[in-house]
């Protein structure tokens, strides 16, 4: 990740009605991310994994289930990962070499599996905590933005598979402020591994 931009990053989809509205948001602001796909909602909505592609973002991997890996072994990871990445490959035609896991946790043997395929792993310096009930798009975009610097790498979700009830649409809300926020400190927000 370069210095002269900052990655936005969604985590948790595709979501049907959550990805369609931040790729909107980002195409009517000229932005890009990098969205970290969980196999299993890819499966369900392989067209939405498309459109991501599609619409100039990057793709990157989460697992095949959402689940904390802390405590899985390395040859149940692997399995994970590799349906993880066959869904997305299936269902877009790429490749993706970025991955984060849930929750943002890796053990030694995880990290080293991860790294032994030649991928990269990648968690964030900042967040919006989108994922937790009493947010609000306000909260959000300020906890995502604050002391935001070229180089950080953002965290939100597109998705309330995993979070709470309609989580995606406060992210969406959100979305204005932050990438005005981006804006101000003179760089592109973009994806993790090119700027567009």
């Amino acid at each position: 990740m370069g210095t002269d931009r900052v990655a936005v990053t969604f985590d948790d989809g595709p979501h049907p009605d959550g990805t369609p509205a931040v790729l909107d948001e980002l195409a009517g602001r000229g932005a890009h991310a990098t969205f970290f796909l969980v196999g299993e909602q890819v499966a369900r909505r392989p067209a939405l994994a498309r459109r991501i592609v599609e619409d100039g973002h990057e793709l990157a991997i989460h697992g095949y289930r959402h689940t904390l890996i802390l405590r899985t072994r390395v040859r149940e990871l692997a399995t994970d990962l590799d349906r993880a990445l066959a869904a997305i490959e299936d269902a877009a035609g790429v490749s993706p070499t970025l991955y984060r896991p849930p929750y943002g946790v890796f053990s030694s043997g995880a990290l080293a599996h991860v790294r032994a395929r030649g991928w990269h792993p990648l968690l964030w310096s900042r967040w919006g905590r989108d994922w937790e009930r009493r947010a609000t798009p306000s909260s959000i975009a300020r906890r995502a933005s604050a002391r935001l610097c070229p180089g950080d790498v953002v965290l939100l979700h597109d998705s309330d598979a995993y979070s709470s009830a309609d989580s995606w649409r406060k992210t969406t809300a959100a979305l204005p402020s932050l990438l005005d926020a981006v804006a101000a400190i003179g760089v592109p927000a973009s994806c993790v591994t090119h700027s567009t």
